[in-house]
């Protein structure tokens, strides 16, 4: 008997979703649910799903990375992919070793889309070349997720209250720049909000020196 392979669309754009959902039954045969990402958690806990599809476009990075944290704990097995990986930010904390499967940037065609998801089908991963050799780069340097000095002047200045314009203003970046700095933290400390990673360096930053 045939089985029907599931996969859940994470995205708030209507336009997108329509235009999978007439090309990718029919090329992948699988059966597509689409979700809200406010909705992603309860939805996967009650219907079968092999992978995610994450729509970066319209699904905010820091959204992302709590729910990719969610697949991670909770949904064993579930993959992810993220659509329209963005070139210009630093998004590579994103990436887990062990539930991604795939990543396209924003100028990837649906066909250059479709040759990669049929390698993730396959028990393959679809990560462009030079992300991968990025990432490998980023894991040599930063040996034991060990946080960086600039991670640990972030969780620092969060302390004080300041926003993520303030700290950027202070230490002379861009507020995207924090941004990229406060997720790669959540990621190392184990947390997924601001408000987890505040209580984490209440308890901590005391033996950090920044």
């Amino acid at each position: 008997m045939f089985k029907v392979v599931n996969w859940m669309i994470v995205s708030r754009s209507q336009m997108l979703i329509d235009l999978l959902e007439c090309r990718w039954p029919q090329e992948f045969l699988v059966k597509l649910t689409n979700a809200h990402p406010c909705e992603m958690g309860k939805l996967l806990s009650t219907s079968p799903n092999s992978m995610v599809i994450f729509d970066l476009a319209t699904v905010d990075v820091q959204q992302a990375y709590q729910l990719q944290r969610i697949v991670e704990r909770e949904h064993c097995g579930v993959r992810t992919v993220f659509l329209n990986f963005p070139k210009q930010v630093d998004a590579k904390f994103l990436i887990h070793p062990s539930t991604t499967a795939g990543v396209f940037y924003v100028d990837a065609s649906l066909k250059d889309i479709g040759i990669g998801l049929n390698e993730v089908l396959k028990g393959r991963s679809a990560i462009p070349q030079t992300l991968y050799q990025s990432m490998m780069n980023v894991d040599n340097d930063d040996d034991s997720d060990q946080l960086t000095i600039r991670e640990r002047e972030v969780l620092h200045a969060l302390l004080t209250g300041r926003t993520n314009l303030d700290i950027a203003n202070q230490l002379f970046v861009s507020e995207s720049t924090i941004k990229t700095h406060l997720y790669r933290a959540f990621r190392k400390i184990g947390v997924s909000s601001r408000g987890q990673a505040i209580a984490w360096a209440q308890t901590h930053m005391h033996e950090v020196s920044v």
